[in-house]
């Protein structure tokens, strides 16, 4: 059983299962389609005084890094020197 609050998100208990040598955490199908996530998505895991935050993984694909890039971020152009092999410019 969950709760949805609209002013702070959802929130839910839920118990963990033994997987091996580890916990496991369900994460019921409607939780799951509200995060785009499922099997086998990579997720985030961080834990601080005691509490345990998930989320799904931000990707590192090229478009998405490329549009991070700014005046502030961006590398000048290093001169190396005349070339000494067969490189195209």
């Amino acid at each position: 059983m969950y709760i949805l609050n609209q002013c702070k998100g959802l929130t839910m208990t839920v118990s963990l299962k033994k997987w091996g040598n580890s916990l496991a955490l369900r994460i019921p199908k409607d939780v799951a389609n509200s995060l785009h996530v499922d099997n086998n998505s990579l997720m985030e895991l961080d834990v601080k005084d005691g509490v345990l935050t998930l989320r799904p993984k931000k990707s590192n694909r090229l478009e998405s890094l490329v549009l991070q890039i700014n005046d502030d971020n961006l590398h000048k152009e290093i001169d190396t020197g005349r070339s000494v092999g067969h490189e195209e410019w």
